[in-house]
């Protein structure tokens, strides 16, 4: 059996790391594990083979399934990633592999959070319009979405600031001030940067996770409102997790199954060992 990750997340990494560990001690094949990642930020440093740059290189993902042999696909790419899960589900569906997903939760406003969550970027930027100096931290901006940010501060003092691992696609306005950097980020380091840019809102993304929730923590020590982009609908394939632990011991039970059991009975062993878990 050999497992398609779709990765680009720290959880994706880390489920890369703990499938391998436990894979070699209990006798699975080596190649077992294949990690995707689009490649745009780093290759990321796992123990397993690693796939950079998408699969148009290969035809596409489907071509790619059929070719190399993929018997399941574990979708951990980003929760906002739709485009992706939706493509993971067609080509499983196409090929006639499983195809699981890890949907790691939200994030949950605490006490003292001031939160404001919006559907779209017009609403969103539509609630701005008496805010001075605005902290983006919710990934790639699109070009409508900048053109708005244009007419918003025209004939106005104010500034933005945008925060993306990668160089932006489209040119930014003038008033904005782009800044690379890649998480996981500190209090300390989350507090100077609000401090400095005198940041008086933050507008992200529900990402969920630790690696860049700091800036929630201090958004709300320091009295900053947050204005969140609300999820996707999640895309539901055979088996959605939210809990790590649960997924992973999953996947290893997928595998153990499937060395033990003609191919034609894996996916109903599946079925049973999941139904027992209440994982679905």
């Amino acid at each position: 059996m050999r497992l398609l990750i779709l990765g680009g997340t720290a959880d994706g990494r880390l489920m890369a790391e703990h499938l391998h560990a436990r894979m070699n001690s209990g006798g699975f094949n080596r190649d077992a594990i294949v990690y995707s990642v689009a490649g745009l930020v780093r290759v990321p440093q796992v123990p397993c083979e690693v796939i950079s740059g998408g699969f148009t290189q290969y035809g596409g993902l489907t071509q790619y399934i059929r070719a190399h042999s993929i018997d399941a696909l574990l979708d951990m790419t980003h929760p906002y990633a739709q485009r992706m899960s939706q493509t993971a589900k067609d080509a499983a569906a196409e090929t006639g592999i499983a195809c699981w997903r890890f949907h790691r939760p939200a994030w949950e406003a605490a006490e003292g959070d001031n939160w404001h969550e919006c559907v779209d970027w017009p609403q969103l930027l539509s609630q701005l319009q008496d805010k001075k100096s605005i902290l983006f931290t919710a990934g790639q901006m699109e070009k409508e979405v900048l053109r708005l940010l244009v007419s918003m501060s025209a004939n106005s003092d104010k500034s933005y600031v945008l925060r993306t691992a990668i160089a932006p696609q489209y040119a930014l306005p003038p008033n904005m001030q782009w800044i690379k950097a890649i998480g996981p980020f500190s209090e300390h380091s989350e507090t100077e940067l609000m401090r400095k840019f005198e940041i008086d809102v933050l507008v992200s993304k529900n990402s969920g996770g630790d690696s860049t929730s700091a800036k929630l923590t201090v958004a709300r020590n320091l009295g900053i409102p947050v204005y969140m982009l609300s999820r996707p609908d999640p895309v539901f394939v055979d088996h959605v997790f939210s809990d790590f632990d649960l997924c992973e011991d999953f996947v290893i039970n997928s595998f153990s199954d499937a060395q033990a059991t003609p191919v034609e009975s894996v996916q109903s062993r599946i079925e049973s060992s999941c139904a027992k878990r209440g994982s679905v």
